[in-house]
């Protein structure tokens, strides 16, 4: 589809090109994916934050919502699952009841059944098994990065980013390696709002078309893997052989199946990859900041957190408020849309000390949302870290830097924070 049919579609609401001072407090939008294609949503988080942290858009794409968009006002949030709950889902966008992708697995569930089915997955992300994952990844970092064109021109977020989280989530699944790309595509197919999917040509039939082909072929390896011990942890043999997540057998649950496999594709394809890029660019910005990293590689870990918060690759988070309640002063009504802003409260200066400087030896550098808070902390945050981290390790090695050499084209989408493409070069020491 044309960039014309597009925006005919969609029509801009003009923030992207308006001076978000001139816009009445009531008119704006922070969710219009122009925002987060144009990288201009940063002027209106701020003066959200200052003066209207609990803010009402009773017009939008995807209805009327609340934005949260300071740290401690997201962790009240947070905190109270009885009051602001996962459920129906966690993104503002409403999902069609009869969708095969209404569920998004345990991350939209609450109490109990949320902790069982969390506890199941949780010990593929152990310590222990990132202890035996970790030569793995920088086996393949070693691999990807020596493959790289040097001298030429190239796209970083599908040679590097995409290849290391996709190559992860492989061995995570105990997927097929030669047909790993398809685990990417049912992810970007899965989280791609309707513009998305325009701007490639396809349609809400095309999703649920790579759905379900991600759902028979998950099924088949549920029925292969069902009451056989393994060496390795996958999550496959893990929720197909636990009793708590029998709930969920395709057979009985095929829905629900499919929400969670796509939480857990999603959930380490999409962070990873996007900080990983994300990272890139941050040192290209603040070139200070890389020379620093250059002359003491013993960063790179606080470098990781930085760039884990500057980028917050998941960009929100919504809740469904239970019942009334009063959050910063606002009445928010039973059944009203909660989104938590993690993008804005990475930023709030009131709860992060120079929050709006790229700083990679920051005090206090795990003090950021991009992975939420409390029972719905991101479960695979130590992977992501641990990728990220093997990945510099690695890159400081072979290169003095990863240029960034054209604008990149940033994700229509103001749920992923991410990159479509970044045009880079590298330079070896």
């Amino acid at each position: 589809m044309s960039e014309a049919v597009s925006e005919q579609a969609f029509p801009s609401k003009g923030q992207a090109t308006a001076d978000p001072a001139s816009i009445p407090l009531e008119k704006i939008d922070v969710a219009e994916s122009e925002l987060w294609a144009t990288d201009t949503h940063w002027g209106y988080f701020e003066r959200l934050r200052k003066e209207a942290p609990v803010h009402y858009c009773a017009d939008s794409e995807f209805g009327p919502y609340w934005s949260v968009t300071k740290f401690d006002d997201i962790v009240e949030v947070e905190k109270d699952p009885e009051t602001y709950s996962s459920e129906p889902t966690i993104t503002v966008a409403d999902i069609p009841e009869d969708s095969i992708t209404q569920n998004a697995g345990f991350i939209t569930m609450d109490g109990p059944r949320h902790t069982a089915h969390r506890k199941v997955a949780q010990p593929v992300a152990s310590p222990r098994n990132l202890k035996a994952l970790e030569p793995i990844v920088r086996e393949r970092s070693i691999a990807i990065l020596d493959s790289l064109p040097v001298g030429e021109t190239f796209d970083w977020v599908d040679k590097v980013s995409i290849e290391l989280t996709t190559a992860m989530l492989a061995t995570m699944f105990d997927f097929d390696w030669e047909t790993r790309r398809k685990l990417t595509h049912w992810s970007d197919m899965a989280t791609s709002s309707e513009e998305q999917l325009a701007e490639e040509g396809l349609t809400e039939q095309d999703r649920e078309a790579a759905m379900l082909e991600c759902l028979q072929a998950f099924t088949e390896m549920w029925k292969q893997r069902k009451g056989k011990k393994k060496d390795s942890l996958d999550f496959v043999s893990a929720l197909a052989n636990a009793d708590a997540t029998s709930d969920i057998d395709p057979d009985v649950d095929p829905v629900t199946y499919l929400g969670t496999l796509m939480l857990l594709i999603v959930g380490g394809n999409d962070t990873t990859r996007n900080t990983i890029s994300g990272g890139v660019m941050a040192l290209n910005e603040f070139p200070e900041q890389y020379e620093k990293l250059r002359n003491d590689p013993s960063l790179i870990p606080t470098f990781v957190d930085e760039v884990i918060r500057w980028q917050a690759p998941l960009a929100h988070m919504r809740r469904t408020a239970t019942r009334d309640t009063v959050l910063g002063g606002q009445k928010i009504k039973k059944g009203e849309k909660v989104v938590m802003w993690y993008v804005s409260a990475n930023r709030d200066e009131t709860a992060i000390e120079r929050a709006n400087e790229f700083l990679i030896d920051r005090e206090d550098s795990k003090r950021h949302l991009s992975f939420g808070w409390g029972v719905h902390f991101c479960m695979g945050s130590r992977i992501a870290e641990m990728q990220v981290r093997v990945l510099w390790e690695e890159i400081l090695k072979r290169f003095r830097t990863v240029e960034v050499v054209g604008e990149p084209q940033r994700v229509r989408s103001c749920f992923v924070k991410g990159y479509r493409s970044l045009p880079v070069r590298v330079h070896p020491w």
